[in-house]
């Protein structure tokens, strides 16, 4: 990691870097306590700390931050596809090779959640209980839907964004709400779930939008965003019809993430103003050796650590839980806070071993992917670019294109399909059969195209 990160380009914006570091860890951690477990005559039961601690509730405003992914996500996307462009590739052949990137580390998570499923069957452990913990440790795969259906649409909504500029993350908020109308005043049915793909890609806008300099990252413009969208945050949820909480949980009849609500896109805008208007001094501090090496090393199995969190979850249930090491007081206690310590740091400690196992498939990619594609220096969108235009306008229809989009759906429906089945059980792997022949048909698929494909 240290020649890695020696190795870095000095145009690389290291700032997104550690936002996305930030991002992914904050959310391991906010998971991790969230849960609130207890075991009692044999059996466990689980919760979300959000049902039943709710000063807990405005908590989730600081580690609800997907928008910072999704922007930082943006933003590389951006540069990547740009300098993948100008080097003589085209967009097929970028979207081939992003994908790649989340959908190995994807394969190795429902194998592994495949063979635990296998092995514990074998041992005698009940049949629901597998479906609960398979169930649980998939939990990630509802973010990697939507990321990666965003990346697979990059392509498309870059050329729009050269065009348009702010005006489409504008007008993606606009439909967003439309949505929020829908489905929350007139009842309009699964119009709403739309919001899934609409609010999320907005905020990936945002992120080229940062990186193009539409948003730059100075004081004058970072505060004022700030400020608007705290503004527009403390309006719709304490004055107005949305939930204070930014995480879902059961019993909560409006919730702010599923789907995602005019709420969380006011909590993106805010989180995009802190962002700007931190990058200046963080680039600087990540000029040392130092910082910037932990944050190479972090960003090199970013996908395992996410993928891999709530796996940790059901391993250190059954290790502390399950042998009565951990005490059960009540959710809010200062008894229960006191023993978040042990409890993050056996987690942290179980989820070093996945980690060190399969996160060398992630680095294969990230080794290639720090000392190449600049992530600062960005082009001129405002005026012409002949080499992206030519190769993000215009329809596309040979053959990889087509069976490019195809295998991608495979994998996003098939990650779906598994991602709401629940937790009930599902066969002797734990997981929906026909959702993991499915995905790694389509993942074979983009792995054969890839091959061949010559941008």
């Amino acid at each position: 990691m240290r020649r890695l990160a020696e190795g870095t380009p000095p145009e690389r914006d290291r700032y997104v870097d550690l936002v996305r570091a930030f991002a992914i860890g904050a959310v391991v951690v906010g998971h991790w306590l969230a849960v609130y477990v207890t075991h009692e005559g044999g059996r466990f039961q689980g919760r979300s700390v959000l049902e039943v601690v709710p000063w807990t509730h405005p908590l989730t405003w600081a580690f609800q931050v997907m928008p910072l992914f999704f922007l930082v996500g943006g933003y590389a996307n951006a540069a990547s596809f740009t300098s993948h462009l100008r080097r003589g590739g085209d967009a097929t052949g970028w979207v081939l090779d992003r994908a790649a990137r989340l959908v190995r580390p994807t394969a190795v998570l429902l194998a592994g959640l495949a063979v635990a499923a296998l092995v514990a069957g074998w041992l005698g452990v009940a049949p629901e209980l597998i479906g609960v913990a398979v169930w649980l440790a998939s939990i990630p795969l509802w973010f990697l839907v939507a990321y990666i259906a965003v990346v697979v649409l990059t392509p498309p909504m870059f050329e729009l964004h050269r065009r348009a500029g702010l005006a489409v993350p504008i007008g993606l908020a606009v439909l967003v709400g439309l949505g929020d109308l829908a489905r929350l005043v007139l009842g309009v049915p699964y119009v709403g779930q739309a919001n899934f793909l609409l609010a999320w890609l907005g905020v990936h806008q945002l992120g080229f939008a940062w990186r193009d300099g539409r948003l730059p990252s100075r004081p004058g413009v970072a505060l004022p965003l700030a400020g608007a969208g705290l503004a527009a945050l403390l309006l719709l949820t304490v004055a107005g019809p949305y939930p204070v909480s930014m995480v879902a949980f059961a019993g909560e009849e409006v919730q702010n993430t599923s789907p995602p609500t005019l709420a969380l896109l006011a909590l993106a805008v805010t989180q995009t103003g802190i962002a700007l208007l931190l990058g200046d001094r963080a680039g600087r501090w990540l000029r040392r050796p130092g910082p910037w090496t932990a944050v190479v090393g972090v960003n090199s199995v970013i996908m395992t650590v996410f993928l891999w969190h709530m796996t940790a979850v059901v391993f250190g249930v059954l290790a502390l839980y399950g042998t009565g090491l951990m005490p059960q007081p009540a959710p809010g206690s200062a008894a229960w806070l006191l023993l978040r310590i042990p409890w993050l740091a056996c987690l942290a400690l179980i989820l070093a071993v996945p980690v060190l196992v399969f996160g060398r498939i992630e680095q294969r990619s990230v080794r290639r992917n720090v000392s190449a594609s600049p992530t600062s220096q960005p082009p001129d969108v405002h005026g012409p670019d002949q080499t992206m235009a030519r190769h993000t306008s215009g329809p596309k229809f040979g053959v990889h294109p087509v069976l490019t989009v195809v295998g991608a759906a495979a994998v996003l429906g098939a990650l779906l399909s598994i991602a709401l089945a629940g937790s009930s059980y599902h066969g002797p792997t734990g997981l929906p059969a026909g959702s993991l022949v499915v995905f790694f048909a389509g993942m074979a698929l983009l792995s054969f195209i890839r091959r061949r494909h010559p941008g």
